[in-house]
């Protein structure tokens, strides 16, 4: 069994990385024609190249026998913000599925703008916002905060940093997220995501994608207009404690739903 699991891990990663690789010079060449003959059509293009995107990776995936409940669903629009823990490589469709009518921009590490078939291209393409860890000093905050403060769409943080190795939430790294919140005026949603952290690199991908169960639920909206603001410690710990809470509750919910099943599959099994 654990064999047949790995050859449909690494045929559908085969067959994502093929889509993406053959996707990357369709996406320049249309979304660039468009952008030269029409450029008011330039941004319903991307949309549809998100759609595509997003649809065909999802499909694979559920292909493959993973499973996705995912419940929150946000406008594209400027002014909202998610902060969402950091499970997996599988986060970022998640994230896109939270904005079904568009695309988050999003806040990646700034290796990724480089020599990833597509991914670096679309991060460019579509105006995501890099970052360089290390780099604290205010003239990096200040390129953050003018950045975030143009977003014409909703904008995705992970304050983590890095993806978790035990599902349980790392501590946050403020000064990028202090930054955002000094922007602008924000509704600002806690998106709290369970159930890939064992799928969180290549090689775990492979071995676990058909076990995987996807549960992403929220805690907000918060409202809050922090450009007053010199500190804002004690609203970021809110957010904190929110994200810790609602993922403790998630699981008590999901440990409670399975031991409540669990007689009843017995009985049918008898």
């Amino acid at each position: 069994m654990m064999f047949v699991r790995q050859c449909i891990g690494i045929v559908i990663l085969l067959v994502v990385g093929l889509v993406y690789i053959l996707g990357e010079p369709l996406m320049w060449l249309t979304v660039s024609l468009v952008s030269a003959i029409a450029p008011r059509h330039r941004e319903s293009m991307l949309r549809f190249w998100v759609h595509v995107l997003k649809g065909a990776t999802v499909i694979l995936l559920r292909v493959a026998g993973a499973r996705f409940d995912v419940g929150l669903r946000v406008p594209c629009e400027p002014g909202i913000l998610l902060i969402s823990n950091h499970q997996s490589i599988v986060d970022i469709p998640v994230a896109y599925m939270c904005v079904p009518d568009g695309y988050p921009t999003m806040v990646a590490h700034h290796r990724y703008w480089k020599g990833i078939p597509l991914i670096s291209h679309m991060m460019r393409l579509y105006g995501h916002i890099p970052v360089y860890p290390g780099r604290t000093g205010r003239e990096e905050l200040n390129r953050l905060t003018r950045l975030v403060r143009a977003a014409e769409h909703p904008v995705i943080i992970y304050p983590e940093g890095h993806r978790t190795r035990d599902g349980e939430i790392r501590p946050w790294k403020r000064a990028g997220l202090e930054a955002f919140l000094s922007a602008r005026p924000w509704k600002v949603y806690v998106l709290v995501v369970d159930g890939l952290w064992k799928s969180g690199r290549i090689p775990d991908f492979v071995r676990t994608i058909s076990q995987v169960r996807c549960r992403a639920e929220a805690v907000g909206p918060f409202e809050y207009d922090g450009r007053e603001r010199e500190d804002h410690s004690e609203f970021i710990d809110r957010l904190e404690t929110a994200m810790c809470d609602k993922l403790a509750e998630m699981r008590r919910t999901h440990t409670s739903a399975v031991r409540e099943a669990t007689p009843a599959e017995s009985a049918v099994s008898r």
